[in-house]
């Protein structure tokens, strides 16, 4: 069975996080089968929220699944478990059950039905505690060695159901393996199961698999920062990172490839590491490479978009046979319905912390091609910035809606507005917002001038 590779982006993913995620494990698997190793390892694309409407779209449309949704990267019960089971029938006899056990130099056999649903465990220990018993018949003042011989041979032909264990400790594939150290070392048969909606049994973890200390290992995709991280990547295995923004705090233990490069886009350095191995790009890997490149470069138009992207973006067009600003429109049309879009959605989509000294501040970015749509609904959208300023503390929250017809942002702002008109030279004064024409770059034009 192939070992697992989480490659993943940051929280609150946008399109270059999740498409990225999705282009880099497509590459990684198909350099894994050019070296023959594809039964070793295997990279999973996955996220770690809801989809934006245009990575939706773009998977959609070309046939690729969504990124699986994964709560955190925390060792579970699925990360150790014994998959390759070595089961025996209720109705099997306990000789049988002894050869298996000895065969295959395991502790227990996992009891079934006669429909193959779970029933339960029989241990060595079972077997044992059977033999042992025979020699009762001594103590019980029976002499005749006979009759100890003939008690051993009948608890050969006893049925298994008889020496069955049905009182077993049932966990769940998903938990957390921390969370079930104290049961597992105090269940009496050392060793608990994971059973199916069906009932049958998909694993067995046993002491010794807990005390291996196992990682998941994980690929980290257009972030390197931990407080945008899948919560527990400080246990994790962190093998790869690909990224184009600051270099941050994430630790690992070992030297790694870290790829962080100058552009507007995670989805340019994918595209530029398909092209440096020879890996032929399918139609649709194309396309979502290109969707993200166009949506995190404002179609080519933020100050982050640099040459390098540029001809990324030709590359990919040629590919897919599309006009790139035609796609990229289209791309950012999918978003729609600004008027209906539930607010949250609308300011928390996009949305990153950021430590300020000993604060944390939020950034989020909307961008629209109707910006008289979102600011229609600016006190809801207020209202909704200073309930996140009072649930998480935050020194303020800023708000971009950024058009990218006009190539400008309005700034909306809530709390210590004191700080971005310092740093920006402008009155922030709240309602209506302030317009800053040619700022599109939340990473290199907001963020970077806020935390310098």
């Amino acid at each position: 069975m192939s070992s697992p590779v989480i490659v993943v982006g940051h929280r609150n993913p946008d399109n270059d996080s999740i498409c990225a995620a999705v282009g880099y494990a497509y590459l990684k698997n198909e350099l894994a089968r050019r070296e023959g190793r594809a039964d070793e390892v295997t990279y999973l694309p996955a996220r770690l929220g809801p989809l934006p409407p245009e990575s939706e779209w773009v998977l959609e449309a070309n046939g690729i699944p969504a990124p699986r949704i994964i709560p955190h990267v925390h060792a579970r019960i699925a990360d150790v478990m014994t998959t390759d089971l070595v089961t025996i029938n209720h109705d099997a006899t306990v000789l049988e059950a002894g050869r298996l056990l000895r065969q295959n130099n395991i502790r227990s056999l996992v009891v079934t039905n006669d429909d193959g649903t779970f029933r339960g465990l029989i241990a060595t220990r079972a077997i044992a505690n059977r033999y042992i018993s025979a020699t009762d018949l001594l103590d019980e003042g029976e002499t005749n060695s006979m009759a100890v011989a003939a008690s051993l041979i009948e608890s050969l032909g006893q049925r298994v159901r008889e020496l069955t264990e049905e009182n077993v400790l049932v966990l769940d594939a998903e938990g957390l393996l921390k969370d079930a150290v104290e049961d597992l070392i105090s269940s009496e048969l050392r060793e608990g199961v994971v059973i199916d909606d069906d009932g049958f049994c998909i694993g067995i973890v046993t002491r010794s698999d807990i005390a291996t200390g196992p990682r998941r290992k994980v690929v980290l995709v257009d972030h390197n920062e931990t407080r945008q991280a899948a919560p527990g990547i400080e246990e994790a295995d962190v093998v790869e990172i690909i990224d184009h923004h600051r270099i941050a705090d994430v630790m690992t233990s070992n030297p790694i490839q870290f790829l962080n490069l100058p552009v507007g886009s995670t989805a340019t350095i994918v595209t530029m590491e398909f092209r440096k191995h020879g890996v032929e790009i399918p139609r649709n890997i194309a396309a979502v490479l290109l969707s993200a490149i166009m949506t995190d470069t404002v179609i080519l138009k933020s100050p982050t978009a640099t040459q390098v992207d540029s001809d990324q973006v030709a590359y990919l067009a040629e590919i897919i046979g599309t006009d790139p600003t035609e796609f990229g429109l289209q791309v950012f049309r999918t978003r729609g319905g600004e008027d209906d879009m539930p607010v949250k959605d609308l300011v928390e989509a996009d949305s990153k912390e950021f430590l300020l000294g000993d604060k944390t501040v939020l950034i989020a970015q909307h961008e629209t091609v109707d910006l008289a749509a979102v600011m229609s609904r600016e006190q809801e959208i207020r209202e909704h910035m200073r309930s996140l300023l009072e649930a998480n503390g935050y020194e303020f929250v800023l708000l971009m809606v950024t058009d990218i017809v006009a190539e400008g942002s309005q700034f909306i702002c809530e709390g210590n507005r004191r700080v971005v008109n310092r740093v920006f030279g402008i009155e922030c004064t709240g309602e209506g917002g302030t317009w800053m024409p040619g700022i599109l770059s939340r990473k290199k034009q907001v963020a970077a001038k806020i935390l310098g």
